[in-house]
């Protein structure tokens, strides 16, 4: 599908954001309009990217701001990024998310015994183009590794762009594991070890941290589109998240395309405000 992004504010400020605009120019979510599918006859999916490979920033869907912009994490009022571990260079991915798709953590798994994350579910895309953030990419599904985040279930599925000019050879997690040795095992290592710089100890996953295949993933990503399919009909509660969309017809929180452009100036008007004041007297009384 054609989406394009928009920036607001300056990158590596708390303001950054970049909103999502479908063909016709009008703004949508990513976490809600952007479809689940690519060709559900061959279980290709949508996937955002967040976090291009080899960058620090951890930027994501805002889940709980109006139609979902890509924004940084803060953490105790700091924007985040994630240490380079050695021998690793920030995000070793293209690390994303599958629109329409939710991590309910009023459900406890029961392959994990954990509840979810209450985020969309995660995606590693191991194709050899460095993608941008905010860019929509179809892809193959090729296993999944289950971490457990601070006692949550947080799913992270491995997937390959389809355009990838590799892609026709990968589909199933053993073929990463044959073409593209040590990867699968630099996955484990990165998950595993990068919280410890912020003096967090080491993730946890289930299964002893075994991947698993191609269609245990996407039975899982399916479940997750259920979750979400409660949240965006209100069958759920949604908490503190977000479920502005402009395009789910039977949605409750579905509006206008008006209502969606009056959001995005808002907050443009509240950035303005904050950081256009006009600045005060200088105090002549200031020691040099």
């Amino acid at each position: 599908m054609s989406v394009t992004t928009e920036e607001r504010g300056r990158p590596n400020t708390r303001d950054h954001r970049l909103y999502f605009k479908n063909s016709e120019g009008k703004y949508i979510s990513p976490f809600h309009d952007i479809p689940i599918y690519a060709n559900e006859a061959e279980n290709i999916f949508h996937a955002v990217v967040e976090v291009p490979r080899w960058t620090n920033a951890k930027m994501e869907i805002a889940t709980k701001d109006p139609l979902n912009p890509l924004k940084q994490d803060i953490k105790k009022g700091n924007l985040r990024y994630v240490a380079n571990v050695f021998p690793h260079k920030g995000y070793i991915w293209n690390y994303g998310a599958i629109p329409q798709t939710w991590e309910d953590p009023n459900h406890k798994d029961s392959d994990t015994g954990c509840c979810g994350d209450n985020d969309p579910i995660d995606i590693c895309d191991i194709g050899n183009k460095v993608c941008s953030r905010g860019e929509i990419i179809k892809v193959k599904v090729l296993g999944t590794l289950a971490l457990i985040d601070e006692g949550e279930t947080d799913w992270k599925v491995i997937v390959i762009n389809t355009e990838d000019p590799e892609a026709a050879g990968f589909n199933d997690i053993d073929d990463v594991r044959r073409l593209k040795p040590g990867y699968l095992e630099a996955t484990v290592d990165w998950f595993k070890r990068y919280k410890i710089p912020d003096g967090k100890p080491e993730n946890q996953f289930a299964f002893n941290g075994e991947f698993k295949d191609r269609d245990f993933a996407i039975k899982t990503i399916k479940s997750t589109n259920e979750f979400w399919k409660a949240l965006i009909s209100k069958r759920t509660d949604a908490g503190e998240l977000n479920c502005m969309n402009t395009s789910v017809s039977e949605s409750p929180f579905c509006c206008s395309a008006g209502d969606a452009q009056a959001v995005v100036e808002s907050v443009s008007m509240s950035y303005l405000q904050t950081h256009l004041r006009p600045k005060g007297r200088i105090n002549s009384d200031r020691r040099h």
